[in-house]
């Protein structure tokens, strides 16, 4: 189904071991609004779709698990230096505890992820609108960790996600025009 290229789908560069930074990053690891929430909600979604708009949900869900390797990669890079005192001090000790420097679905306060965060309600309008919805929040989300770093590399690969929330936004809503579309067209049976 996926061919895998081992490279992440942009760059992901860090400037300096910044811990405070990698807690906020967590939040679009394991968060309701994350990437692994999306990936997960998207592929779901997908077989409660009409057949016109079914490779969309498939091929963003997909690209939301190359995002989520991308955070992984980001908060690994962030941390891989930080010393244990390091980490209790930017709000990690209780993860360090738990997990060491392994990553661990939960969002920025530590809240483990869980599936309540994925919605399918079977209805395709309303699933894609929910969408819309979970791309403009991670396109806020991301904005507001580019406003949290002055780290210019991480920033670099922040945008990028960012602007790839935008592109998703937008092609939900296309999806959504299809449907509409679809269903107003008379049917002869």
């Amino acid at each position: 189904m996926w061919v895998y290229e081992k490279k992440l789908q942009y760059p992901v560069r860090v400037s300096k071991c910044d811990p405070r930074m990698a807690k906020f990053l967590i939040e679009q690891y394991g968060g309701a609004d994350g990437e692994l929430a999306a990936a997960l909600r998207y592929l779901n979604q997908r077989y409660t779709i009409p057949d016109k708009v079914i490779g969309l949900l498939n091929d963003i869900g997909t690209e939301e698990f190359a995002h989520l390797e991308m955070i992984a990669a980001m908060v690994f890079k962030l941390t891989k230096d930080a010393t244990v005192e390091e980490l209790e001090a930017a709000g990690l000790g209780a993860h360090y505890a738990n997990h060491d420097n392994a990553l661990y679905y939960e969002n920025a306060a530590g809240v483990p992820w869980t599936a309540s965060y994925i919605q399918a309600k079977g209805d395709p309008i309303a699933d894609l609108y929910e969408d819309i919805a979970a791309e403009e929040k991670a396109r806020a989300t991301y904005q507001w960790l580019i406003d949290m770093t002055d780290d210019v590399d991480l920033q670099d690969s922040l945008k990028f996600l960012r602007e790839r929330e935008i592109i998703h936004s937008i092609r939900f809503r296309e999806a959504v025009e299809i449907i509409k579309d679809d269903r107003a067209t008379k049917k002869i049976f």
